[in-house]
């Protein structure tokens, strides 16, 4: 059985001098420098007592080692299971209660959050061609995971006991290859990772997929609109990202009197996580001077599940595209919002988890005899074949006995051009259910909330039309960038009526 490490060993025996990856702490690795580094940390969690089935934490931002930590971890046999440091010291307990690892470490190299945790956990600090990093060992071994599994994540934005998600050698292999076929990707380019690779999307879409292809990547543990817009200028030539990074950045370059990216370099574009409206789709294209390819996936599909494949900007398709080669889609209409070829989306093929770790209830909830996975997600299949995304089943809103798709009304209030981005949700009322909207608008650049409401009043039905509107300049997201809609409410409860 081939294994997630199998792609580096591939790649630094037949390239070992060849640029790999790079972070914003100025580290350089090629291949050969990532290979020997993740070699001595298998070794120091063989010498630990770490053994095949253990799980091992990396507790994380974005940087060289923890791409080695990572492949380590797999040289040992363990089980990966990648947490970004940015939560709270809560959030993470939980999750080592859980998953009760035999070993964590701390990329405590990168500036700010990382660092506190390690005397919290009363971890030491380790060197070596990896850098300096810090480990404590919280639990003696424990019961294996299953010998296929690869890594456990942990599902973000859910209440209740934590849900590992655990992905097999053959998951990320499966996704990564397909990942890197999509976007073409060869020896040579270069890849911006500002996706967290403590999530999948950073984790199989970005990193695996260049480990596959033997590409460059350049990592940043920060999400920031100055950084990914010079990075774009200096020789990014693919950019995977989600819909609010790429709305920041154009919003910076506009302040900078930019209108466009002018890159003689970049050669693809995609976007994640949210549903496109064709209005904003080709402003996005006109900035970049290459098609925006959409995309849709989860954390229990390894990222990806569909996606675009256009030729040219001007496509004014929005689906997020047919099923990848080897995955199969099909709409389960009799699930709320259903009727009409609307319904929830069921997934199967070699992307999908093993299972929820430690968890057969939820698991049995997701998955059935067949290999099909619910993904929670509400679409529809047109004629061709493509997968058209309506949102949430759980964040489906019923105002008035209609139904209103979220994304439909983020998209009417981001065409407007103050706009930066937007995120709609549902509060119940006395036999109903509202629509709030809180959007994000430029600095120094606010727009009349009346104005907002007869600008949104002229797309969309009446139905559909906020009861409210928010204005911020900041709303609350995940390191992704993802907003983070649960909360919305509770974050704005002053503001709201």
């Amino acid at each position: 059985m081939k294994l997630w490490h199998d792609l580096l060993a591939a790649q630094a025996s037949a390239r070992p001098e060849a640029a790999g990856f790079s972070d914003s702490l100025g580290n350089r690795w090629t291949y050969g420098d990532l290979a020997q580094a993740a070699a001595e940390l298998s070794q120091v969690m063989l010498e630990t007592g770490v053994k095949s089935g253990d799980r091992v934490m990396v507790l994380a931002e974005n940087c060289c080692a923890v791409v080695a930590a990572l492949m380590a971890a797999s040289q040992t046999g363990a089980v990966a299971v990648p947490v970004n440091a940015r939560m709270s010291p809560k959030e993470i307990d939980r999750i080592l209660e859980h998953a009760r690892p035999a070993l964590v470490l701390i990329s405590t190299q990168v500036e700010g959050q990382t660092r506190a945790h390690a005397p919290r956990l009363g971890a030491k600090e380790i060197s070596g061609s990896y850098g300096a990093m810090h480990m404590a060992a919280p639990y003696p071994s424990s019961a294996a995971a299953p010998d296929q599994v690869a890594v456990l994540l942990y599902t973000t934005g859910t209440t209740g006991a934590p849900k590992g998600v655990m992905l097999t050698h053959a998951n990320l292999l499966f996704g990564g290859k397909t990942s890197a076929e999509l976007r073409d990707m060869v020896p040579g380019d270069v890849i911006y990772g500002v996706l967290p690779m403590t999530h999948v999307f950073g984790l199989a879409s970005v990193m695996t997929a260049a480990l596959y292809a033997g590409a460059e990547v350049w990592l940043e543990a920060r999400f920031s609109a100055q950084n990914l817009y010079e990075a774009l200028r200096r020789g990014v030539t693919r950019l995977a990202a989600v819909p609010q990074m790429h709305a920041v950045v154009m919003q910076f370059a506009k302040e900078q009197g930019l209108e466009r990216l002018d890159s003689s370099v970049l050669q693809y574009v995609s976007s994640g996580a949210a549903p496109l409206d064709p209005d904003w789709k080709r402003r996005a294209e006109a900035f970049y001077g290459v098609a925006l390819q959409n995309g849709y996936g989860m954390t229990e599909a390894t990222a990806g599940v569909c996606a675009t494949k256009n030729s040219s900007p001007g496509d004014p398709d929005v689906s997020v595209g047919p099923p990848l080669p080897g995955v199969e889609v099909r709409i389960d209409e009799g699930v709320a919002g259903g009727g009409g070829g609307l319904g929830e989306v069921l997934i199967r093929g070699g992307n999908v988890m093993l299972g929820y770790y430690r968890n057969p209830e939820e698991t049995q909830k997701v998955l059935d005899g067949e290999g099909w996975l619910r993904s929670g997600d509400l679409g529809r299949l047109d004629a061709q074949g493509l997968l058209h995304i309506e949102g949430r089943s759980k964040e489906l809103i019923i105002h008035g006995g209609f139904n209103v798709f979220p994304p439909e009304v983020e998209a009417a209030l981001n065409a407007h051009p103050q706009v930066v981005q937007s995120a709609v949700v549902g509060r119940r009322t006395k036999g109903d259910e509202e629509v709030l909207a809180f959007v994000q608008f430029a600095k120094g650049d606010q727009p009349e909330v009346a104005e907002l409401m007869q600008f949104v009043r002229a797309a969309l039905a009446g139905y559909k039309c906020p009861s409210q509107i928010v204005l911020t300049e900041i709303l609350p997201a995940a390191p992704t960038g993802k907003i983070l809609k649960h909360k919305l409410l509770d974050q704005f409860a002053q503001q709201l009526l």
